[in-house]
């Protein structure tokens, strides 16, 4: 198609936003092409790389696609923007917008941030990881539109460190008056919201669902593979993992380490120290059901958690957990035999539930069923965008209520 004004193809002209990029050719049209019937939602987020988060959103997306209309403004050049135009939904890259704790960048990506939520003119916004929801509640506030914030962990958890963890109490406390409605995706991460000044009726707990596949985990089977997904990054915590196997007698079996991150290389070194040849790392696998489904025990040790998808996979899976004891996977096992939880940095608790898994194939196969049954009764896909729909709406409705209460007679 081109463009009637240029000649030239449609979006090969200058973005109107300094520094964003266009992602597919509906990025900068947003107004034009929404159906009048559909709210408008943007999603912010911090960066497109691989990760929870980011699969919380795609997920999202891709249940309410026929809801919504959608679009995602995100940093980095990850494959979060392919998932998102995959499901039909808007893009806009921001090229400001990152990690990097400079202030100077973070009022460059909050003047991008603005420019591209002008433009995309949504009805609400939705953001999403510590950045992005700091820079987006500012945004969306100051341009008067109801934004919601989905907790995927509070950074003030007691586990978290000091300074980390005052700074992160001071800026929520700060932005929870600006903060529509926060979702919290567990009720520890609720229980941490009661300390900020917010009201309970502004906090809403949505379980983080994911969807079914058709691959099925035999935990029965001999051992031969336990297997973590994870990025390589506080909180989590994959030197534990590492000791835990190195201790555990566990023999023709490896334990395979998914995931990318900043401690992936002194992690491979550790392994080589401690287990050569038992430790592999894949980097960033594209089928993490196949992956799962080839084991027979899924583990993953952190600090502190909200709701890690890692687990819900790996349940979803028919696969039995071993995994830190947090508030967060409490919730997640329940009153059932889905999970043997250990202390947080206890590696030698862990290679104790390893070694007791490893050599009872009938346990894990009770517990692989228990998980599974557990997966099935609350943390499906549907469940998580259902609640989350009821939870635009009540938004919308009351900015409708407040709108029509200013409007002059």
């Amino acid at each position: 198609m081109r463009h009637r004004t240029t000649g030239r193809p449609g979006w090969n002209r200058r973005p109107e936003c300094p520094g964003t990029v266009p992602r597919n050719q509906h990025s900068f049209a947003f107004v034009l092409y929404m159906s009048p019937t559909r709210p408008r939602v943007a999603y912010v987020i911090t960066n497109s790389e691989i990760g929870g988060a980011q699969t919380h959103v795609a997920d999202l997306m891709r249940a309410l696609r026929d809801r919504i209309d959608a679009t995602l403004l995100s940093g980095g050049d990850g494959p979060l923007f392919a998932a998102t135009e995959a499901v039909g939904a808007r893009t806009i890259r921001l090229s400001m917008l990152d990690n990097a704790l400079s202030p100077i960048r973070a009022v460059a990506a909050l003047r991008q941030l603005m420019s591209a939520l002008r433009q995309a003119a949504p009805d609400l916004v939705h953001v999403h990881s510590a950045k992005a929801g700091a820079l987006g509640r500012l945004a969306a506030w100051l341009l008067g539109i109801p934004v919601i914030y989905t907790v995927h962990g509070f950074a003030f958890k007691p586990a978290a460190p000091r300074l980390r963890r005052v700074a992160a109490r001071v800026a929520e406390t700060c932005l929870a008056p600006l903060t529509s409605r926060f979702i919290c995706v567990a009720e520890a991460e609720r229980a941490l919201a009661g300390k900020l000044p917010v009201p309970g009726s502004r906090v809403t707990v949505v379980h983080n669902g994911v969807a079914d596949t058709e691959a099925r985990a035999h935990p029965a089977q001999p051992l031969s593979r336990i297997v973590t997904v994870a990025r390589f990054a506080a909180p989590k915590r994959p030197d534990v993992l590492i000791r835990a196997f190195a201790q555990a007698p566990l023999e023709h079996c490896e334990l395979v380490m998914a995931g990318e991150g900043p401690m992936r290389e002194a992690m491979q070194q550790l392994a080589a120290q401690v287990a050569p040849g038992r430790v592999s790392f894949p980097g960033n696998v594209a089928d993490i059901p196949g992956l799962l489904a080839s084991a027979q025990i899924f583990a993953l040790a952190s600090d502190h958690e909200g709701m890690p998808l890692s687990v819900l996979e790996a349940m979803r899976a028919g696969l039995p957990v071993v995994a830190s004891d947090l508030p967060g996977i409490r919730e997640q096992a329940g009153p059932t035999d889905a999970a043997w939880l250990v202390s947080v940095d206890d590696a030698a608790a862990f290679a104790v539930a390893l070694t007791e898994l490893g050599r009872d194939p009938s346990r894990r196969a009770v517990m692989g069923h228990a998980a599974r049954v557990r997966w099935e009764e609350n943390f499906r896909i549907d469940a998580m965008a259902e609640a989350t729909w009821q939870v635009y709406r009540q938004v919308l409705g009351q900015r409708r209520t407040t709108a029509s209460l200013v409007e002059p007679t």
